[in-house]
């Protein structure tokens, strides 16, 4: 009513809901609704909320895209027909008051069946050797007279060895690994290969909404939700772009900036001669909006923006200000070292060890924004070793053995869920916080730590789904 009262007085009607396709259907039903055809009407949208955005939509404005309506619709009409009909069922068989949305119910599976695996799985044991070197590094224990020493990789969920690598592959058990670490004592290791690999790293696309909700939560440890609300706050305030998207494109005007910006910052040998441009891997993107990046046609530091922003805006706001202008610099070079060594035990039994590591030789991207490092990867990969000729001796100050079991596939936490349901194409940007919230408070899944972990509920919904509602 309030609408319709303003509308009647106003000359010119401005509609500047979102690009995407709920932003179209909300204009449209406003254009309907408020009778606005005898009216003079625009349609305008804009990404980021600073005054040339705001000046550059108002001299463009356009139609209300009828298509985009329409998919809209058709979406609706979908979950009158199928998702309506199916939480009723439910209720009757599970118990009430719970639903299956279109959405939902997958997320719950796949955490489900995450579960599933890890009651099946079966661990198992096995053990390695290590040799402390003098010079600071360690390697480890390859082969042993010519059979490879079992690692993680080998077993398979039910405990066992893989069969292709069963019968070239050597298991040690404590009894074998604690006497050949008896045998070795005092040993030297000879230098047998050296292998220098040169490894070129390129920087990452700029951040769309899940992957800007995966970062946030590695680095910072924040579930989807608190991640939305706080870009929110940053896009209202006019600091960054439309949080909710699934572009990596950069406008023009930003790839200047964040070149400008790396330059000055981190020198001319940082960016490469061209621009970067990046294509989504998403399956049903809407490539509506930008990718989210800092607002305004030259980008301010997390520095200059320090006053005016809290300790969490300012957090995220120096993630997105990183990885947008680390998405147009140079790439990252390094090198990589594999050397092996040869040593015989007293009992004359050969064994081969094994030392990796890498130098960065020149930082490019890495300079505004390190990768995390994945909680499975090898911490040793990155040790710098020291320069080594073939034929030398090293002295190994210590032979260590060691225990280890085979883990279980982990839980899913907040980011890696969002990370699996943008692989699958499930959800939009906009949803995968509420998704996560929703299973939630409906009771299909609690946190233990960060761990997403399904109840008995989540259990008996997804099985009766899977049993009699596959399609």
């Amino acid at each position: 009513a309030e609408l319709k009262k303003l509308a009647k007085a106003a000359g010119t009607i401005w509609l500047a809901t979102d690009e995407d396709r709920e932003g179209e259907a909300i204009s449209w039903h406003l254009y309907e609704t408020l009778e606005l055809q005898k009216k003079d009407t625009k349609r305008i949208t804009f990404n980021e909320i600073t005054k040339t955005a705001v000046t550059r939509a108002i001299e463009n404005p356009r139609q209300i895209n009828q298509e985009l309506v329409d998919a809209q619709q058709a979406r609706r009409v979908l979950d009158r027909i199928v998702g309506f009909e199916l939480s009723p069922v439910l209720w009757k068989k599970v118990m009430p008051r719970i639903s299956a949305g279109r959405v939902q119910s997958v997320a719950t599976r796949l955490i489900v069946e995450r579960e599933r695996e890890r009651m099946a799985f079966i661990s198992s044991s096995w053990w390695d050797l290590s040799a402390q070197c003098a010079p600071g590094f360690n390697a480890r224990l390859l082969s042993l007279n010519g059979k490879r020493v079992a690692a993680t990789n080998d077993f398979d969920s039910n405990g066992s060895l893989k069969e292709k690598n069963a019968s070239s592959i050597l298991l040690l058990d404590q009894g074998s690994a604690e006497k050949l670490t008896n045998s070795l004592e005092g040993k030297k290791l000879t230098v047998k290969s050296i292998e220098d690999s040169p490894r070129t790293e390129r920087p990452k696309p700029p951040f769309t909404t899940s992957t800007m909700q995966q970062d946030a939560g590695s680095r910072l440890g924040w579930g989807a939700q608190l991640t939305m609300r706080i870009a929110q706050s940053l896009y209202e305030g006019g600091f960054i772009t439309y949080m909710r998207t699934d572009s990596v494109n950069l406008s023009q005007t930003a790839i200047s900036a964040a070149r400008s910006a790396a330059q000055s910052l981190y020198g001319k040998d940082h960016i490469p001669e061209s621009p970067r441009f990046y294509e989504g891997k998403t399956k049903n993107a809407q490539e509506a909006h930008e990718a989210i990046r800092p607002a305004g046609d030259s980008f301010k530091t997390p520095g200059e923006l320090a006053p005016e922003l809290t300790r969490d805006q300012l957090a995220l706001y120096d993630l997105i200000w990183k990885r947008t202008v680390a998405s147009q610099m140079a790439d990252a070079k390094k090198m990589q070292a594999r050397v092996d060594f040869d040593v015989t035990t007293s009992d004359g039994k050969a064994c081969v060890f094994r030392a990796n590591g890498s130098v960065i030789t020149f930082p490019g991207f890495l300079a505004a924004y390190e990768d995390v490092s994945d909680e499975k990867s090898d911490d040793e990969g990155d040790k710098r070793l020291p320069p080594m000729k073939i034929g030398q001796d090293v002295l190994a100050t210590k032979y260590l053995c060691e225990g280890h079991e085979t883990k279980p596939p982990a839980r899913y936490t907040e980011p890696t869920l969002v990370k699996k349901l943008e692989e699958l194409g499930i959800g939009r940007p906009s949803t995968f916080a509420s998704i996560i919230q929703t299973i939630q408070d409906r009771g299909y899944v609690s946190k233990r730590g960060r761990a997403l972990v399904p109840t008995f509920l989540a259990f008996s919904v997804t099985g009766l789904l899977e049993t009699h509602f596959t399609k």
